[in-house]
């Protein structure tokens, strides 16, 4: 399968980008009319940032470059990290017709596609996305080894494959199905009905080869069951995940809408709550106390509410909770973040158009965070979710050259982080002066 996928993807990929996997040009200066410090949460006056191969090498003050650098003039540009969107499904896209196509696509047809939402993210500005779930399939897997391969233009993908949880639950993708159909999912395919099914499932996740552990704790919008915030698993299951994902170095991301939900995978003790609609005070208390992370999507809450709306667009069933849920999830992000919760950014892209991943910045400010805030969200602060801060999340010597950059003044106006102007990633130039180009071809 991954074999095959690659192959599609290259063919896919080549007409409309050259192949980074090459080398980038030796030295390069970029000189930046402002530089957004994500450590510091500052915004610098004019910066140059030096990048040798893939890495920075230094980060100075004013316009000068080594001789013989290539420079990119971004004078009029604010210079940025490579953006994180912590919370994406690279391998497929919300429309009317997914219900039906899950039964029509072959694998090869969401092979294809990912390559395209992949291309979309890179040329919004995100160079890193923590991919939360699969199809049984598990193509992510084969897409992060075709970008990090050169095969394809796409972000640096970490991958939770096949999210875990209960029967007939959110994990389920057999929810809703005829009996003849549906069968009885197991742990290799992500639903757990005791501690052990629980802990087989992360071990068959570590055999895939995947880089974190998503589970469903609670019920969710875009499935046929009737509640979605119930909880899903008991106690037990999640602390059972957490304890052998911790033996395989994996963090653990929990989809969670309802309180009890939210509070079982805080004791527990997973890494993230993704969503979070409807925790309550206590679950903010216990947020703080274990150091547990927000991931709260306000994109798709606005676009599921919206789309529920359009006659015929979802199912009544999931139209009724898209209503009920989506609407409420900018105000919860205000909430935690007032309560002084850890946030990092996440759009839930997927359930909206791939590519308009920037317009989360736009409805955290709504939220009532500060621009400062939601860039490092995006920036620093995903990076010490993903714990690879070492690497990502701000520019500075030694750190892996992914830049981008904005017309303007992000913290003055914030929308200008939906006119993404210039990517690097890895040292190699994917977008410049607001068009793609050939990679590096210069």
């Amino acid at each position: 399968m991954q074999t095959t996928f690659a192959l599609l993807a290259a063919a896919v990929a080549l007409p409309a980008s050259a192949l980074a996997g090459t080398a980038a040009p030796a030295t390069t200066a970029i000189q930046c009319g402002h530089l957004v410090d994500a450590q510091a949460g500052t915004l610098l006056g004019p910066t140059t940032i030096v990048v040798d191969g893939r890495k920075i090498r230094q980060v100075t003050p004013g316009t000068s470059a080594p001789e013989g650098a290539r420079v990119i003039d971004l004078s009029t540009s604010t210079c940025l990290p490579g953006l994180i969107d912590s919370h994406v499904h690279m391998t497929h896209e919300l429309s009317p017709a997914a219900s039906g196509e899950r039964f029509r696509l072959n694998a090869a047809d969401y092979a294809v596609r990912s390559t395209v939402y992949a291309r979309r993210t890179l040329l919004a500005g995100f160079t890193t996305v923590r991919h939360m779930g699969d199809g049984r399939l598990q193509d992510s897997v084969a897409l992060r080894n075709a970008i990090n391969s050169g095969l394809v233009p796409g972000p640096r993908i970490y991958t939770a494959g096949h999210a875990i949880g209960s029967s007939g639950g959110h994990a389920d993708d057999t929810n809703g199905m005829r009996i003849d159909l549906a069968g009885d999912p197991g742990a290799a395919d992500g639903i757990v009905n005791s501690v052990e099914d629980a802990a087989k499932a992360v071990r068959l996740h570590y055999k895939a080869g995947d880089d974190l552990i998503k589970i469903m704790p609670s019920g969710g919008v875009l499935d046929e069951g009737t509640s979605g915030d119930n909880p899903q698993m008991t106690l037990e299951e999640i602390r059972a995940v957490v304890t052998t994902a911790r033996d395989y170095g994996f963090t653990v991301a929990a989809h969670a809408h309802g309180a009890e939900a939210i509070r079982r995978a805080i004791v527990g003790g997973v890494d993230s709550i993704e969503h979070g609609t409807f925790l309550n005070d206590e679950d903010l208390r216990l947020m703080k106390e274990h150091g547990t992370w927000l991931v709260p999507t306000i994109s798709a809450g606005a676009y599921v509410a919206e789309k529920a709306k359009v006659p015929g667009f979802f199912p009544p069933t999931i139209a009724t909770k898209a209503e009920a849920i989506g609407s409420q999830i900018i105000g919860t992000a205000g909430r935690a973040y007032r309560a002084g919760v850890k946030i990092a950014f996440g759009t839930d892209a997927a359930v909206y158009p791939h590519g308009d991943n920037g317009h989360e910045f736009e409805l955290m400010v709504q939220a009532g965070m500060p621009p400062m805030f939601t860039l490092q969200a995006a920036t620093i602060r995903a990076a010490e979710l993903l714990r690879h801060d070492k690497d990502l999340g701000s520019i500075s010597a030694g750190k892996v050259a992914d830049v981008v950059a904005v017309p303007g003044n992000p913290v003055e106006d914030i929308s200008a982080m939906r006119r993404v102007s210039f990517v690097m990633k890895d040292g190699v130039v994917y977008k410049r002066e607001g068009r793609a180009v050939l990679a590096d071809a210069e």
